[in-house]
């Protein structure tokens, strides 16, 4: 048997099993993990109680990576949880961003490490070093227990994103808990941002097993730590646009759509393809709902359906023909490409997909559709207004 062919065996057995046709929406199927298990949470009602559960059942690790982390009753949840973790005599690790955490109070990060929590943070505000790295933020959410469970999504930790039943603020926001060999590729994610920001070496994360129960039929975590992954989330988005037959559906929170991806959007509707995207009708970041206003009418224009969701969205989610699908920290945008460090789940399973469908239209049926007559009637500051932010797109 020659070399290439050998090759090719060796590929074809770890190549997964998808559905016939399925892979069509992946760049990589190869990189598809089997065995795992996916359960998507929505708001923090369902990520919240899960996350801490798992906290609370770890025996060897906790690893938390958060954009924020706020001194509020859900911060404190979590942080109780680490330290009670931590004084049993689980290695228990917290690495949050600089800037994130600006208004963390040292005492919230004292209590922490007085109990044995080993707290990092990603690169501190010093404009004074020569790299200081204030444009370089760590954004991803991922918590690892015990190299078997893990979670990653858009949540951050803060009351905004509990239930406005629970005092919260209410924040529409996905997450997702999986188990099986996937968790690996969070766990090593954790590790190498760990190390970079100046943590000590962990314990090298361990392969977990095969998922015995139900499992999707393939899922990758998606990261753009260095240069060569910069545009991994990206050309996912393409390449799975591209495949799409009957439907995109979008929930973004700070939507700026690079050329490429409105071009792709556009070259859907002309194939027959239902296009929608769900963007917040409130914003905590008003200079990119500017500069993501500034793009309606072209999207309108080439048939992209835009829904205002009542109140603040937070999700960075999509489900394209109710196959390929993704949840994560990514917002497509420039930062997201650019700058921030980002991760991302993405599934290929037609019952996962079927499921976020379901809530999306759910949630597609509660928004308020954006009209190209709504935005013609704007006066002509508030269009300059939008222009200008989205001249500073890539600063945002």
């Amino acid at each position: 048997m020659s070399r290439p062919e050998v090759l090719e065996r060796i590929r074809r057995l770890f190549k997964p099993r998808v559905g016939e046709g399925d892979w069509v929406y992946v760049r990589r199927s190869e990189r598809l993990r089997r065995h795992t298990a996916v359960q998507p949470l929505k708001g923090g009602g369902e990520a919240f109680p899960a996350m801490l559960a798992a906290i609370a059942g770890a025996r060897r690790s906790v690893h938390l990576e958060t954009y924020i982390l706020r001194d509020d009753a859900v911060g404190r949840a979590f942080a109780d949880a680490l330290v009670e973790r931590a004084r049993a005599g689980v290695a228990t690790r917290l690495l949050f961003d600089s800037v994130g955490c600006l208004g963390l109070p040292s005492s919230f990060l004292d209590r922490l490490a007085k109990a044995g929590v080993e707290c990092v943070e990603f690169h501190p505000v010093a404009p004074w070093r020569p790299r200081h790295g204030l444009n370089k933020r760590d954004h991803k959410k991922i918590l690892v227990v015990d190299d078997g469970v893990g979670f990653v999504g858009g949540l951050n930790l803060g009351l905004e994103y509990e239930e406005a039943a629970k005092g919260g603020g209410g924040w529409l926001d996905w997450h997702a808990r999986i188990e099986g060999p996937a968790v690996l590729e969070l766990a090593e994610s954790f590790d190498r941002t760990w190390r970079r920001a100046g943590g000590a070496p962990p314990a090298r994360p361990v392969a977990p097993g095969p998922h015995l129960g139900a499992c999707v039929q393939g899922a990758a975590v998606i990261v753009n730590e260095g240069l060569r992954q910069r545009f991994g989330m990206h050309r996912g988005y393409l390449h799975a646009i591209r495949a799409a037959k009957h439907e995109v559906a979008i929930m973004n929170a700070y939507f700026i759509p690079q050329r490429s991806l409105r071009a792709e959007l556009a070259k859907a509707v002309r194939r027959g393809v239902r296009v929608r995207v769900v963007i917040p009708g409130e914003t905590d970041v008003q200079p990119v709902a500017h500069a993501s206003r500034h793009l309606h009418d072209g999207l309108l224009a080439r048939g992209v359906e835009l829904g205002l969701w009542p109140g603040m969205m937070h999700a960075k989610f999509a489900v394209i023909d109710r196959v390929w699908s993704t949840i994560g920290s990514y917002n497509l945008d420039r930062r997201s490409i650019e700058h921030n460090l980002e991760a991302g789940l993405v599934v290929l399973d037609r019952g996962l997909g079927a499921r976020l469908h379901e809530h999306f239209e759910a949630d597609w049926r509660r928004c308020a559709r954006v009209t190209r007559s709504e935005l013609a009637r704007r006066p002509w500051w508030a269009k300059g207004r939008d222009a200008f932010w989205h001249a500073l797109r890539y600063w945002l």
